[in-house]
């Protein structure tokens, strides 16, 4: 059913700080000078491109290619079953965590193997394992890049050794990747561990990423790379505060002061803005949705000084029809949208429900009702943590 929509109006933010969810393209102005080919800093919550250095640019990518191999390993929903080691597996060049044939190994240990040591005999078994034989897990991470919208990346192995000329990506592609691969727990906690003891073979490795086991105290995760064709590859993760960030760098010589140097930067100019909280618009006191129109989740963006006066959010509602009034049962379940706007660039759009037996609207915790009420007091906008 087709149904005008009535704009309620426009707000410009008078901003205090405070939470995260989103998704744009909106590009910051950073000035940052890296010593890679290839780079790419990414709001970890909206995705948000901050800055790049010929981020689209397809280039070969080294052991980074192991987060999409663990990404499929923790999806396939069999990290506690064994995995027979094949001799294809124990032949694999370059890093490994001493696989032997026939070995008997969980799913699990694998993966730590293969993101904290860069097993590239790892990488084989799971590919195996998961995949059927390495072609078909070949075929499953190039279907999961198109899913993902990663438009420069090809796969090829499931490692990233040099040992195929198709195989390649782009920081962007990788970032993209990154992002998603974040949204697991299981992710999180394995490419965030710093030493790990295997359970079911022998080993207890250290992370090879220099920025989490004590180089940089805001790092959470992320994976090392190198080849002699790709050179240094670095994808690494950090959060400070409400703020996650992604970095990536391809071909990079000072790889850990670049990543280094772009969470600094973004750390220290900007701050998690809260644009509208989840539940009542209060904004449509006096209309017909009064205290019966929500949304059921807060929108937040990641905002430098400048920008937060650029942002602007729009309200738009269906025109209440007559019978709307005698039946309750006509009304839509999604009655408008929000659309948020920086500098006149969308930066997310979300849903206006209307309350009925289907929708209840979220509930307040004792927190947000005194920060609703002290927000009031003071007439701002928005909130800082």
């Amino acid at each position: 059913m087709n149904m005008p929509y009535l704009k309620i109006g426009t707000v410009v933010l008078l901003l205090f700080t405070l939470l995260l969810p989103l998704s744009s393209n909106a590009q910051a102005d950073i000035s940052l000078s890296v010593s890679a080919r290839s780079a790419i800093l990414v709001d970890g919550q909206s995705g948000r491109v901050l800055f790049g250095k010929d981020e689209h640019e397809k280039r070969r990518i080294a052991s980074i290619t192991k987060i999409m191999t663990a990404v499929l390993a923790i999806e396939s929903g069999k990290m506690k079953e064994t995995v027979k080691v094949s001799k294809r597996a124990i032949k694999a060049e370059g890093s490994s965590i001493y696989l032997k044939e026939g070995q008997k190994v969980s799913l699990e240990d694998l993966t730590y193997g293969l993101m904290l040591r860069s097993g590239n005999d790892a990488a084989v078994a799971i590919a195996e394992h998961v995949g059927g034989s390495l072609e078909g897990f070949i075929f499953m991470m190039n279907q999961k890049a198109t899913e993902l919208g990663m438009e420069n990346t090809n796969f090829q192995n499931p490692h990233g050794l040099d040992n195929h000329q198709n195989h390649y990506s782009s920081a962007y592609d990788m970032a993209i990747l990154t992002k998603y691969a974040m949204e697991h727990k299981q992710y999180q906690k394995i490419a965030g561990t710093t030493f790990y003891k295997a359970k079911t073979m022998e080993g207890y490795w250290k992370n090879k990423n220099k920025l989490l086991t004590g180089l940089y105290q805001y790092s959470t995760g992320g994976k090392t790379g190198y080849t002699k064709l790709a050179k240094r590859t670095l994808v690494s993760t950090a959060a400070k505060g409400n703020a996650a960030l992604i970095a990536v760098t391809i071909n990079a010589p000072d790889d850990w002061k670049d990543h280094i140097s772009m969470f600094e930067y973004a750390f220290g100019h900007y701050k998690t803005y809260m644009l509208a909280k989840k539940g009542r618009l209060t904004s449509l006191k006096g209309t017909f949705y009064e205290k019966k129109a929500f949304i059921k989740r807060d929108v937040a963006y990641f905002l430098n000084e400048d920008e937060k006066k650029l942002v602007k959010i729009e309200t738009e509602m269906l025109t209440p029809e007559k019978k709307w009034e005698r039946n309750a049962e006509a009304i839509p379940d999604v009655v408008g949208k929000m659309t948020f706007l920086l500098d006149g660039q969308v930066i997310e759009q979300v849903p206006i429900f209307y309350e009925n037996k289907r929708n209840r609207m979220p509930q307040k915790s004792f927190q947000e009702m005194f920060k609703s009420v002290f927000q009031a007091s003071v007439g701002g906008s928005l909130w800082s943590i």
